[in-house]
């Protein structure tokens, strides 16, 4: 999607202001929202790619105004809505409705520790050979979905070099959408600072993004 949660290169909103020390955690509750994503990814009803267009699906106004964690849990809400967890009304009134949808799967707190290490894997096996090579030039596509896409606008229509093939990983532009199955070779592309950001552009920055087969062109 193009919307607000794709700022790469868009100027008037201010410089990025580090935090010193910043902690892990700004208040109890953001420890409690993490929790129930990781609790509520694990039933096994969406994967990451679709939790991520429903943050990125967010109106601007709202999301550009929200922290880190309540966009998250606004993204949560909207998910376990969807497949049938919760109804609106629930999340209205703060009662639970006395039948609901059962997960597949309830993760237990021993289990935590071991599913966030093994994570949830995305590769697959090639059905095709990779279309290219180490140290072709390739340039993106242009393209303005109305789904969620892994390739930014910033790096949208621009010419870059191959300098890693990563393997085969499930294409999440329809991962997000639903569908599971497709997979593509995924690749690690750089960029150089004048390429991305024009004749202003720092001649002597480059910027390597991931990028799935579809995304890319020959030069």
């Amino acid at each position: 999607m193009n919307s607000a949660h794709d700022l790469g290169g868009q100027m008037a909103f201010g410089p990025v202001v580090p935090e010193p020390n910043e902690p892990v955690f700004h208040a109890d509750w953001e420890k409690r929202v993490l929790a129930i994503n990781v609790a509520a990814g694990a039933m096994g009803a969406w994967t990451i790619d679709e939790i991520r267009h429903h943050r990125e699906s967010l109106p601007p106004a709202r999301y550009l105004s929200a922290s880190y964690y309540e966009i998250w849990l606004a993204a949560l809400d909207k998910a376990l809505v969807k497949h049938g967890f919760l109804t609106t009304e629930e999340l209205l009134s703060g009662t639970p409705a006395p039948e609901r949808r059962e997960p597949k799967r309830v993760l237990k707190g021993e289990e935590v520790p071991a599913v966030l290490r093994g994570g949830f894997p995305y590769d697959r096996p090639a059905a095709v050979p990779a279309r290219f090579a180490l140290g072709d030039a390739v340039r993106t596509v242009v393209m303005h979905p109305q789904h969620h896409t892994r390739l930014p606008r910033y790096a949208r229509g621009k010419l870059g070099t191959i300098e890693r093939i990563t393997g085969c990983h499930v294409f999440p532009d329809t991962s997000a959408q639903g569908d599971h199955g497709e997979a593509q070779w995924l690749y690690t592309v750089v960029f150089s600072g004048r390429e991305l950001w024009g004749r202003d552009g720092d001649p002597t920055s480059t910027v390597s993004i991931e990028a799935w087969e579809s995304y890319l062109e020959p030069a």
